[in-house]
């Protein structure tokens, strides 16, 4: 390993760039924070200083031109993670982009092959990839541990907006109010189809129900309550082109803390349960059984699997996101294999779609049709 450094500039310094992208990057001993960028000068002043960066700018495209900054972290509103993702592929610089990279398959799968042409790497923000129980688990899956998988279960639920008065990050200007509007499935559900596609491979088709629970909210920016029929509840199942089965549920009004991630793995040989919920002053639990010695007992992973510094109290999205942020830079430094790319992300809205058009077809829905 060479004592190189990789120069990092971020995009975007609100609340989740503060709690996971820049902790991650001040934390790696081979980052240089070149730069920041924030449309509000103050705050990204304030990220700077804070965070060790060099230099402060308030337009993308003089971050992204910069000669020192040769990794792009793209960390804005979801509208912008795609035409910023490209204009730094086009620079020829490495892009990190928190999700979804667009709302819409085919422009994702458009920019994953645009850097590979341009040689460069990507990773979108699937942030519970980087949890050791979870990864653990991959392992166990490739390896052949757990035997042939039968079924993978997936949730991710949580109490985020089980109260009415706390208010909806945003809903989109041109949404119909009085329809259902797809979000607990894209929002919660893309990090789930990551995770269950990662363990388990390709999805073959798929069947889904999406409900709303709350029909009146507070939405940020809006005066009072509104009528605004968001999914706030979706479940689904799967078939595996492997033939091993799966179900997905997501919500925003089950009772339980954040993030309220939760992986089930049954195979011929073995069984694995990663429960990521904030409890008892640890982020995560792993519990195993195999068939021979069939009740569950929690596995404790060794200090090796987390990152430096870190313990299983140490935030998620702190804990979470330097492990991210250590497996990039080493895939990048050290000409490492590329894992959780673009090209995951478009797999993950494309699976999106085919749940949300199984919901309104009443149907199961092959994946790409």
């Amino acid at each position: 390993m060479s004592d190189e450094k990789l120069g990092v500039g971020v995009i975007g310094t609100f609340a989740w760039a503060d709690k996971a992208h820049l902790p991650g990057y001040k934390a790696h001993e081979r980052v240089d924070i070149v730069a920041v960028c924030d449309v509000n000068e103050e705050r990204a002043r304030a990220a700077a200083e804070k965070f060790g960066a060099r230099k402060v700018y308030t337009d993308a495209a003089d971050l992204i031109a910069d000669p020192e900054v040769r990794l792009v972290d793209v960390c804005t509103p979801t509208h912008t993670h795609l035409p910023l993702s490209l204009d730094a592929i086009a620079a020829g610089k490495h892009v990190l982009s928190e999700k979804p990279l667009h709302t819409e398959a085919a422009p994702a799968f458009d920019a994953a092959a645009r850097a590979d042409a341009a040689g460069v790497r990507t990773k979108l923000g699937f942030t519970f990839r980087y949890s050791p129980a979870i990864r653990w688990i991959q392992q166990a899956v490739a390896s052949g541990e757990l035997g042939e998988i039968y079924h993978i279960h997936g949730f991710e639920q949580n109490q985020q907006w089980l109260d009415p008065d706390f208010p909806l990050r945003q809903v989109a200007p041109d949404a119909k109010r009085d329809e259902l509007i797809p979000s607990s499935i894209v929002g919660y559900g893309s990090h789930l189809i990551d995770l269950m596609r990662w363990i388990g491979g390709e999805f073959d088709s798929v069947v889904s129900s999406m409900k709303n629970f709350i029909p009146e909210r507070v939405i940020r920016g809006e005066e009072g309550r509104q009528r605004v029929l968001i999914d706030d509840g979706t479940v689904g199942l799967v078939e595996y082109a492997s033939g091993a089965q799966g179900t997905l549920q997501t919500s925003y009004i089950a009772v339980g803390n954040y993030p309220g991630v939760e992986i089930r793995v049954y195979g011929s040989k073995g069984a694995a349960i990663a429960r990521l919920i904030s409890e008892y002053d640890v982020q995560e639990t792993l519990h195993v059984a195999t068939k021979e010695n069939f009740e569950f007992r929690k596995l404790d992973l060794p200090d090796s699997t987390l990152p430096p510094g870190t313990t299983l109290a140490t935030p998620w999205p702190e804990l979470y996101y330097r492990n991210l942020v250590r497996h990039f830079v080493d895939e990048i430094l050290e000409d490492r294999p590329q894992e959780c790319t673009f090209f995951d992300g478009a797999k993950s809205q494309e699976i999106v779609d085919a749940f949300i058009k199984a919901h309104y077809e009443r149907r199961w829905v092959e994946v790409g049709t």
